[in-house]
């Protein structure tokens, strides 16, 4: 019998469950890169309301898809807590599982804390780790975490995103 989705808030957010995992979206985080739906719109279409169809695909490919999502608006965990007692949690309010198999202790992927950079298509620039950033009159300390930088330029904080280049229709 499949399990229908639960869509409740947690933390400014909302949660899909299906048999095996539970997605959570933090739309305060979402800079709509799109992969989600881009790459399994029977999971993931916001057209349709709820937005997430948890019964859309396999656990395995939403897994997937869940984490290419560069800004941790979604991310996930097992349903049956042992499979995540091998899994560092996130210091954040939200869970935050978003590669499991890469953070099993003593695995040298979780000891290392690089800083990525990805160049969103038609969007912003996200930036995720420890660094510090200097713009302007801006100083900003960022550790275990991240920041979007708008590409666009007509963004009203910037140099951060605000989602302006959806509306004015950026590409770049």
């Amino acid at each position: 019998m499949a399990i229908e989705n639960e869509e409740k808030h947690f933390s400014g957010g909302k949660r899909y469950k299906n048999k095996d995992i539970t997605v959570y979206w933090k739309p305060s985080a979402c800079v709509h890169a799109s992969y989600c739906y881009r790459e399994l719109i029977e999971v993931f279409d916001p057209s349709r309301r709820p937005w997430v169809d948890m019964e859309g695909a396999d656990t395995e490919k939403i897994i997937e898809v869940v984490n290419l999502c560069p800004t941790d608006a979604l991310t996930w965990k097992w349903n049956e807590e042992e499979k995540n007692a091998d899994v560092r949690a996130d210091q954040c309010n939200h869970v935050k599982f978003r590669r499991p198999d890469l953070m099993q202790a003593g695995s040298e992927a979780m000891d290392a804390d690089p800083v990525s950079a990805k160049v969103m298509i038609d969007g912003p620039i996200v930036i995720k780790g420890d660094f510090d950033l200097s713009y302007a009159n801006i100083k900003k300390e960022v550790r275990d975490g991240l920041i979007s930088i708008c590409r666009c330029g007509d963004s009203d904080h910037q140099p951060f995103c605000d989602g302006k280049h959806r509306k004015t229709g950026f590409t770049g």
